[in-house]
């Protein structure tokens, strides 16, 4: 048995298709183009390219992008005040800060500082606690790219054991709260965990994201199982590989993402979907946006799949 491969960049190209429509409909019918704002703070060579490849997307679409480059020695309060700047512009629908920031920088004060309204990456501290209790504005990028692969294969999720490995907050932790809001029985592992493989085994869905190069082989996987690497490491040669022993792996699973071309493309295409998504909710005048004072959450809250509101 040879995995079916769950290809990335397929599954995007066909999102961001989607996507492109969206925003060429709510450029017509309210003369809103969607616009992301990145900010880079510093050079940092692996985070230009990201940065790069996000401006790219958004042209690819149509959602205008602005690039807001700072020196690296920028002070805490100058790079909030950008950041305040931003929330208070009425032509700017997405706000992302390139991680990581330099060390003198408070990563979770700078994350705060960004309007919920405009947090398309998902990381507020509202967003972040809304996939708790079901209610959030914007998910995480990369979860919910994994959760649309899912559903575009047409593999269920409902009453599934899924062991996710990486307990990150970016991707382990918002991942199995999406999981547990479709009703799998999620375990989450990290490392501390004893004896992993009696863990993975039992996966139905394996999510893994601990930044292990090949941390997973086919001994540790269920056959059959449906296995998503989330993994980017370079190996001594820096090629790109997985978290997951992928040629061993495949003769088990059923369903495998390579590495590069499986989730990466599907988080970038994440970020543009919630940037279009927060400029419809400007055209609507707002009303989808949900906030504690709405106890029924509206219409953005999570009911059949993570990011329901940003689809």
């Amino acid at each position: 048995m040879s995995a079916r491969i769950l290809d990335g960049r397929e599954i995007a190209r066909d999102i961001r298709a989607d996507t492109a429509l969206r925003v060429a409909e709510l450029t017509a019918k309210a003369g809103i183009v969607p616009h992301l704002v990145v900010i880079l703070v510093g050079g940092n060579p692996a985070s230009r390219v990201y940065v790069e490849n996000k401006i790219r997307a958004c042209a690819e679409v149509g959602i205008r992008s602005t690039l807001v480059t700072l020196d690296p020695g920028i002070a805490a309060q100058d790079l909030i005040a950008e950041i305040e700047r931003l929330n208070r512009s009425p032509d700017v629908h997405g706000i992302l800060v390139q991680l990581p920031l330099p060390p003198h920088h408070d990563i979770q004060a700078v994350l705060r500082a960004i309007s919920v309204h405009k947090d398309v990456d998902g990381f507020h501290l509202y967003n972040v606690g809304g996939l708790v209790v079901g209610r959030t504005i914007f998910s995480p990028c990369t979860p919910y790219g994994v959760m649309r692969m899912l559903d575009h294969a047409g593999i269920p999720v409902e009453g599934r054991n899924v062991t996710i490995v990486g307990a990150s907050n970016i991707v382990g932790k918002p991942m199995a709260l999406m999981m547990m809001a479709r009703d799998a029985t999620v375990s989450v592992c990290h490392a501390k965990t004893r004896d992993l493989a009696q863990y993975t085994i039992l996966a139905d869905i394996l999510i893994v994201a601990a930044g292990v190069p090949r941390l997973i082989g086919a001994q540790m996987v269920r056959t059959g199982a449906v296995v998503i690497d989330v993994g980017i490491n370079r190996d001594p040669q820096g090629r790109l590989q997985g978290d997951v022993d992928f040629d061993a792996v495949r003769e088990r699973a059923s369903y495998i993402t390579p590495v590069p071309g499986g989730v990466g493309p599907m988080t970038v295409t994440m970020l543009l979907v919630n940037t279009v998504s927060a400029a419809e909710r400007i055209a609507e005048g707002g009303r989808a946006l949900m906030l504690p004072e709405q106890p029924d959450g509206g219409p953005g809250r999570l009911t059949g799949r993570p990011g329901a509101d940003a689809a």
